[in-house]
């Protein structure tokens, strides 16, 4: 049996769709903080489910990028938002 090789970076042909799951405390709107973070960057967002108190909200977001550097930086601009609790 082959080990897995964990350490092998992330293979994509770009430019490629990726989705990211934002979690963020409900009473914000998710398409107005998303449209702040991406700027003029086209994006599809859709409402996953409550938490169990039904505090927090969680979104699926796609969009496009253009490279792994692109991925990524997109990945901390979303974590970097005061008002976003969790990117995964």
């Amino acid at each position: 049996m082959e080990k897995a090789d964990n350490t092998k970076e992330l293979e994509l042909n770009f430019p490629a769709k990726w989705q990211y799951k934002i979690i963020m405390q409900k009473e914000h709107d998710a398409k107005k903080i998303i449209k702040e973070v991406l700027k003029d960057r086209n994006f599809e967002i859709k409402k996953s489910q409550n938490s169990s108190k039904g505090n927090f909200t969680s979104h699926s977001l796609e969009t496009t990028v253009n490279s792994n550097e692109d991925r990524k930086a997109l990945y901390g601009a979303l974590k970097q938002h005061k008002n976003i609790k969790f990117v995964l």
